[in-house]
């Protein structure tokens, strides 16, 4: 199952149907120059492992830049983002445990995006429907 949100494309490969809740699996093309939703956290641990190009991660405010073959465990309650700041296309798998972060939320932000640029009142209230909390950027 295949979801654009924006400029992503989320390739679902195990859903939190699939797997009773265990876990969510999904892989993410990202664009050069194409961005997370807003910065954020969950009460969910995540794995991220690059499969092409580099994606630059924020965990806690420290960048990691994830290179094919590389991993990076994404604690639950970290605030995190990223960002494909380089020339060429990236592809991450993500792994999320447990898995309450499915299809519906990207479907969702997805909708929110395709007109533009979102409401960041609405952008918020659809992360916290779906257990994420945006985190207002540093003034």
């Amino acid at each position: 199952m295949t979801i654009h949100v924006g400029m992503l494309e989320i390739n679902f490969i195990a859903t939190p149907e699939q797997t009773r809740g265990a876990l969510s699996i999904f892989e993410v093309v990202i664009p050069p120059g194409a961005k997370s939703p807003p910065t954020h956290f969950h009460d969910v641990e995540e794995v991220v492992y690059g499969i092409e190009g580099v994606l630059t991660f924020m965990v806690d405010g420290v960048a990691h830049e994830i290179r094919a073959g590389e991993g990076l465990v994404v604690p639950a309650n970290a605030v995190h983002r990223f960002d494909n700041l380089h020339a060429e296309p990236c592809k991450v798998l993500s792994v999320q445990t447990p898995g309450t972060i499915g299809p519906d939320f990207y479907r969702e932000v997805g909708v929110a995006v395709s007109a533009g640029p979102p409401d960041p009142a609405k952008m918020v209230a659809i992360m916290a429907s779906h257990g994420l909390t945006a985190v207002p950027p540093k003034a």
